[in-house]
């Protein structure tokens, strides 16, 4: 019976690199078996913003989402999604100082507090990039600074409209997902009583 424990790297090799992150071939070595080669993106790291307007509006949280063009998905043209605000994290960057230029960068918000919220690899299988999840309030509206290539939307939804849009499968972006419902979850958006965050 083969040995199942965990491959070991034995050699690797970049194979491009890119402004923000690289591509690698990396030889895994198993116990017994026969090496094999697999592709790696290797990434800095990157955060996910959840910007609340916390202003009273009838008794939830607003948040302040985007709609993001996205070349890489919907064929030849891309697609636009639902997202949070986010952005890839500088080599050795604190992920606050990402999250706040990013959250002005995409939303034009500037956050007085950003927290922690949770941090998880967004797509193991093929890249070891490592996802910082903000959540920024006090926000004071300052104005959009896009990139040259960002075509990027500003929309401000009541929280649970935003979960409504999850269960209608709406909001397909992971990393907007995974956050929106684990602050809903723990308490720290506030949500309208009609929506169901179980």
């Amino acid at each position: 019976m083969p040995d199942r424990s965990c491959p070991r790297v034995t050699e690797r090799e970049v194979i491009h690199k890119g402004r923000k992150f690289n591509f690698e071939r990396v030889n895994l070595a198993p116990r017994g078996e026969t090496p094999v080669w697999r592709e790696v993106v290797r990434h800095p790291g990157a955060v996910c913003i959840l910007p609340l307007l916390r202003d009273g509006y009838s008794g939830e949280d607003r948040v302040v989402m985007i709609r993001n063009h996205r070349f890489a998905i919907g064929g030849t043209d891309g697609s636009t999604l639902w997202e949070l605000p986010a952005g890839t994290r500088e080599p050795g960057e604190p992920a606050e100082t990402t999250a706040k230029r990013e959250l002005i960068e995409e939303a034009g918000y500037e956050a007085g507090s950003i927290e922690p919220l949770l941090s998880f690899y967004t797509t193991p299988g093929m890249t070891d990039e490592r996802m910082d999840a903000m959540l920024a309030t006090d926000l004071t509206e300052v104005g959009q600074r896009l990139e040259e290539d960002e075509r990027i939307e500003v929309r401000v939804l009541g929280a649970a409209e935003t979960m409504a849009m999850i269960d209608r499968g709406e909001i397909l972006d992971g990393k907007t997902v995974t956050t929106l419902l684990f602050a809903a979850r723990k308490a720290l958006m506030r949500v309208g009583e009609d929506a169901d965050v179980r």
